[in-house]
């Protein structure tokens, strides 16, 4: 059993951090603050804060791959960066040129713990990671609530560093992209008895690009290699559930639908931003395919809300929804 430490979050929950790996995990130096480029600003927006951006109180983050991940080894010291996004209400900070993709836990406590697992992908459409409200808050909330959240810092296929200075981009969604997310899948399953996580019990959820990452990874699994000579390489990539929130990307996935393989679905999104039809029409597939799927679109909410509590709209009790979705599949049942 691996030593834990507790971790104060500052919104009344304490949560339980492993101390996997933890020389490498804690010695990762902080995202480098870089300047806000234009592309993320907009016209009458909130001011932009004088003061330099920095990630909410969080976890240390663990490795995917200790030694680097493939094809970017060479990179794992290269530290990330962030900046500054401004919205028409809304300034936050978002993260990028991610070169060493990592998993932060959020763990409940032991006697709080219902053993399922959410892998939360943040957007930024493939440029950068939206990290706060699309995955730090979600998982202090989900802990909250007894379920295990694992934050996924993935390597981009358009991100902002590369944008910024003219440089190719080395990774794509399907390639990289998807590796991380097969990864970060293996290596929670690996890891479930440490984690108190049920094996059975491990999804995944995205928001807008990060949503497709979740679609990608939830129809083209693989069952790990028996052989491996690492651990986590053993271990099935399937999520046991997926939860795409207003995403796009199914033309990429649809062939892969089987009601064999693909795993349970949680869909949402809200009727002003452009996916109803998309998931709609994805919810149908589902169903033909006589794979459980449950949908939700909101009557307003546009595009990008994570958890937003602020918004004067029933969107902002999605949470809850997909609790009571986990619930209803007895996902949060305790052993």
């Amino acid at each position: 059993m691996l030593a834990r430490l507790f971790y104060a979050l500052g919104c009344g929950a304490v949560v339980v951090v492993p101390r996997l790996i933890a020389a490498d995990a804690m010695s990762w130096p902080a995202p480098r603050a870089v300047p806000v480029l234009s592309s993320n600003t907009v016209p009458k927006g909130p001011p932009i804060p004088s003061t330099p951006p920095v990630e909410s109180p969080h976890p240390p983050a663990v490795p995917l791959w200790p030694a680097g991940a493939p094809g970017s080894a060479a990179r794992r010291d290269e530290p990330e960066q962030i900046s500054y996004r401004q919205e028409a209400d809304i300034v936050f900070p978002i993260i990028f040129n991610i070169h060493h993709p990592s998993i932060t836990p959020f763990l409940p406590a032991a006697d709080q713990a219902t053993g399922a697992a959410v892998i939360i992908a943040p957007g930024g459409g493939n440029m950068f990671l939206t990290i706060d409200r699309e995955g730090y808050d979600l998982a202090r909330w989900l802990a909250a609530r007894g379920v295990a959240a694992f934050v996924l810092k993935y390597r981009l296929a358009r991100d902002t560093a590369n944008l910024a200075s003219g440089a190719p981009q080395p990774y794509t969604v399907e390639g990289p992209s998807l590796a991380d997310a097969k990864r970060a899948i293996r290596l929670v399953r690996a890891h479930a008895a440490e984690w108190r996580v049920q094996p059975d019990r491990i999804g995944i959820l995205g928001f807008s690009a990060g949503g497709t990452i979740a679609l990608l990874a939830a129809t083209r699994p693989d069952p790990g290699d028996p052989a491996a000579a690492d651990p986590v390489e053993r271990q099935s990539s399937r999520p046991d559930f997926f939860a795409p929130i207003y995403t796009g990307g199914f033309e990429r996935v649809e062939a892969g639908i089987s009601r064999a393989t693909t795993p349970p679905a949680f869909l949402l999104c809200a009727y002003d931003d452009s996916m109803p039809e998309q998931m709609a029409g994805f919810l149908t597939t589902l169903h033909q395919a006589g794979v459980n799927a449950e949908l939700h679109i909101f009557n307003q909410g546009g595009h990008g809300w994570g958890v937003r509590p602020d918004r004067p709209y029933s969107v902002g009790n999605w949470p809850n929804l997909f609790l009571g979705w986990l619930n209803d599949r007895g996902l949060l049942k305790k052993e």
